[in-house]
């Protein structure tokens, strides 16, 4: 613990399924509940219309509010999975296309038999992975509706401008931690193919926030996809701003299995790098299941090979963007 950072006074309160921090004109709220029951699913299914993950917590969410501005920013599941690709999928939307089923069958048809092979067609309305680029939306910026979080937009950083880049030297610094949460959103296996979920995570701090809303998906030697938005405020920001970190990285299966089994025994995969984990054996690839190894190995590769190149399939989301918002100005 830092003997050289003051505890701000904050207020904590939780219920049964969820809890809240009030800090430095913030109210923070973080909902956990069970899995969605079955006619909350249908709900969910019939407003979205497509199928929705084996594991749906469609009730969890995160909500930060900034009460002299009257900001707010939500991530939630509904809104999550809204931001699926319904319909056939185009240019930019980064499909696992029925070309790698192709593969798939050649290799289990002999290759002497005179038979055709079965016409592969797109069975799918919607994206069966669930990828997206979720940074989470404000609950009040319909257009019809003027509020703060409508009238306050994200805009670009200045690259040069050092306050308009998250600090990593203050995240990795051991304050004490004064409210912590981890929100599932929805988890699929993509029937037996692999795996596509979302999970949203915060750290309250004695000088900051800092959220971290990761999607990883995993298709069995296919490919591997991270897709972050990372949010953070400096509680002495002036003028008060939020900062928002937008980044997206896939690289080939076969490229990720290679780095795994390329890895000392002691590699770091700690969320926070502050706890290095050993692991068993060096052919031990339980790692490729777990989403902070994905997201070390796909972070730590050339730029080129993952947000470039990627698994060539031209998603969109293969990018860096950092943006912010302004949420009062220094007065005169």
């Amino acid at each position: 613990m830092s003997s050289t950072v003051a505890v701000p006074q904050h207020k904590l309160s939780e219920s049964p399924n969820s809890r809240a921090i009030e800090i430095n004109d913030w109210v923070i709220i973080a909902s956990t509940n069970p899995i969605s029951s079955a006619s909350e699913c249908d709900a969910l299914q019939a407003s979205l219309g497509f199928p929705l993950p084996e594991m749906t917590f469609g009730s969890n969410y995160l909500s930060l509010e900034h009460q002299p501005s009257g900001w707010k920013m939500v991530f939630d599941t509904h809104n999550a999975l809204k931001c699926v690709k319904k319909g056939e999928l185009g240019e930019g939307d980064g499909g696992v296309k029925v070309g790698y089923a192709d593969a798939w069958l050649k290799s289990r048809t002999d290759p002497g038999t005179n038979l055709p092979l079965p016409v592969t067609v797109t069975a799918k309305h919607y994206d069966w992975t669930y990828t997206m680029t979720y940074p989470g939306h404000h609950p009040d910026s319909a257009p019809d509706i003027e509020s703060p979080s409508s009238s306050i937009q994200w805009m670009d950083a200045d690259q040069d401008n050092p306050s308009h880049s998250i600090p990593l030297s203050e995240l990795t610094r051991p304050d004490p931690i004064l409210f912590y949460a981890e929100i599932p959103l929805f988890e699929d296996e993509l029937h037996d193919n692999g795996s596509s979920n979302l999970l949203v995570r915060i750290r309250v701090m004695p000088t900051c926030i800092f959220i971290l809303s990761r999607f990883t998906l995993r298709v069995d030697n296919v490919l591997f996809r991270t897709h972050d938005t990372r949010i953070y405020h400096s509680f002495t920001s002036s003028p008060s701003l939020v900062i928002r970190q937008l980044s997206g990285w896939e690289a080939p299966y076969d490229g990720v299995k290679r780095v795994r089994l390329m890895l000392p025994l002691n590699v770091n995969l700690s969320l926070d790098n502050r706890q290095p984990q050993r692991l068993p054996s060096r052919n031990d690839l339980t790692p490729l299941t777990d989403a902070h190894f994905i997201a070390k190995v796909l972070t730590e590769l050339p730029v080129t090979e993952s947000q470039q190149i990627g698994a060539r399939t031209r998603w969109r989301g293969l990018r860096t963007k950092v943006e912010i918002a302004v949420l009062a100005r220094d007065r005169p």
